[in-house]
């Protein structure tokens, strides 16, 4: 038994040790293994590291001999860049030289210069003493006559120049605007009347002025309490006048009487009731025909207060002229105008329709009806170049635009046709007078003479005063005065007459 335990021991130490070098044998082994492939590894890096040195080698003798060469191109540039730079400082040497040389010669020459022309100026003194003596006229006196009669040389051919311009700008200018203002009046016809605004009521007898009254006057100041009008009742039989500046107030009124005569009862609180209704009814006639008026203008899209004032206008007249009416012509006639010329006829018709806006409210508010139009139309129709037509249609802005001229010339138009406009006699006696002091004003006009209505002034001049080419710019200041001074539709024909009459006898 002791036996089998010391062979069990044996066995397990000849285990041991087998097993202690079998490991010893893979290890050396294994280390075999790895040294053998940690060498392949150092043989494969120093074969990449001495090509990758060969090629660093080779792009580096590559890079050096670029640089090299670009070295070799640049120092041959820089030689020929500062050979050039000697060359062209050489060239600038030479020319200071020459420049120089050139400047003492002009120091001599001027020096020369100056010697002769105080030799000429002696001379000249000389030669002006001279001629003074023998003409007896001093130095200062000869250049003022040669002055004035070069001066007058100049303006007469001025004037004779000007006068063929003139002549034949305004042919060219008359025959085109003849053209283009006969197509536009032919496109727009209208009937020739003259409207007044009725501020009188017939009454069907004398005995409804005591109703229109009431006892103790309470009617007829309830009525004009109620309307913002005068009520003249005098001894007119059966008639009674309103009196308002504002045409609105007394259209209110004129229906507002009616229906009180028609109905017959007249007292307080019936008046209140039936100017209330008046009112309204006004202030329909006055939509409807602001409304029609932009319709039968080709003006859409206008504000509600630009219609209420254009129907306004309905009630309103100029010179017996209702002005509604005239404002639809001039709209007419821009919209022709401007589509003759090239403009824009929708501007044209816009601004010639509204170009009176302004008297629908004049008698409120300071100012000219264009001006007040012109504020009117930028607030409610924010269009600028509308606002600047309506504002230069009489002249009253500072600048002109082709619209503004479009208007006006439509205005002009729509005002002078036969017609259109009535004139009080003491509007045309004083027209006339003015004409005729502006003509007498000029020196050396002898008569002036307004005809034709105050179409044409003729002026008669004295020949001894007035030469022929002084005419031309006698006519021509007198248009211009006129233009300036006077208010007038259409234009004045100006005719400026130089007579001379030579009388002699044969003995």
């Amino acid at each position: 038994m002791d036996y089998v335990y010391i062979l069990l021991g044996l066995a397990l130490v000849l285990g041991g040790l087998v097993g202690y070098f079998v490991r010893q044998i893979v290890a050396n082994q294994q280390i075999l293994g790895t040294r053998r492939e940690a060498q392949k590894l150092l043989n494969e890096a120093t074969s990449k590291h001495r090509e990758v040195l060969r090629e660093a080698t080779e792009e580096a003798r590559k890079l050096r001999s670029v640089a090299e060469t670009e070295n070799r191109e640049r120092r041959v540039q820089l030689q020929q860049a500062e050979k050039r730079l000697n060359q062209r400082e050489e060239a600038i040497e030479r020319k200071l030289d020459s420049i120089e040389r050139r400047r003492q010669g002009l120091d001599g020459k001027e020096r020369d210069i100056e010697k002769l022309r105080a030799e000429l100026n002696e001379t000249a003194e000389r030669g002006i003493a001279q001629l003074e003596s023998l003409s007896g006229i001093s130095k200062d006196e000869a250049e003022s006559r040669l002055f004035q009669t070069l001066k007058q040389e100049v303006e007469d051919e001025a004037s004779r120049q000007a006068r063929a311009w003139v002549a034949q700008i305004k042919e060219e200018a008359d025959r085109k605007a003849q053209y283009i203002l006969a197509t536009a009046i032919q496109r727009c016809t209208t009937d020739v009347v003259s409207e007044t605004t009725v501020s009188t009521i017939s009454l069907p007898s004398d005995e409804m002025k005591g109703r229109l009254i009431g006892r103790e006057g309470r009617n007829i100041r309830a009525l004009e309490q109620a309307t913002g009008v005068d009520l003249i009742i005098d001894d007119t039989p059966e008639m009674v006048t309103i009196s308002s500046f504002d045409p609105v107030r007394r259209q209110i009124a004129h229906v507002a009487l009616n229906k009180l005569i028609l109905d017959g009862r007249i007292h307080p609180a019936r008046i209140e009731e039936v100017v209330q209704k008046a009112k309204t009814e006004v202030e329909v006639i006055i939509r409807t025909e602001g409304e029609q008026a932009a319709y039968n203008a080709g003006v859409p899209g206008l504000h509600p207060e630009l219609i209420k004032l254009l129907g306004q206008l309905k009630f309103r007249t100029s010179y017996g002229q209702n002005v509604l009416l005239h404002s639809l012509e001039v709209a007419h006639l821009a919209g022709t105008l401007a589509s003759d010329i090239g403009a824009d006829a929708g501007m044209a018709r816009k601004a010639g329709l509204l170009h009176d806006i302004g008297k629908a409210v004049d008698y409120e508010v300071e100012g000219s009806h264009a001006l007040i139009g012109a504020k009117l139309v930028k607030q409610w129709d924010k269009s600028a170049e509308v606002a600047a037509a309506v504002a230069e249609h009489h002249g009253e802005a500072s600048t002109a635009s082709v619209l503004g001229f479009i208007v006006a010339a439509a205005d002009a138009i729509s005002g002078s046709r036969p017609g259109a406009r009535r004139e009080s006699l003491q509007q045309y006696l004083k027209r006339i007078r003015e004409l005729e002091d502006i003509a007498s004003s000029f020196p050396g006009v002898e008569k002036a003479f307004a005809i034709q209505a105050g179409r044409e002034v003729r002026v008669l001049v004295k020949p001894e005063d007035v030469d022929d080419l002084a005419t031309v710019r006698l006519a021509r200041d007198v248009s211009k005065k006129i233009e300036e001074s006077l208010t007038y539709p259409g234009q004045i024909k100006v005719v400026v007459a130089r007579q001379t009459t030579v009388v002699d006898y044969a003995k």
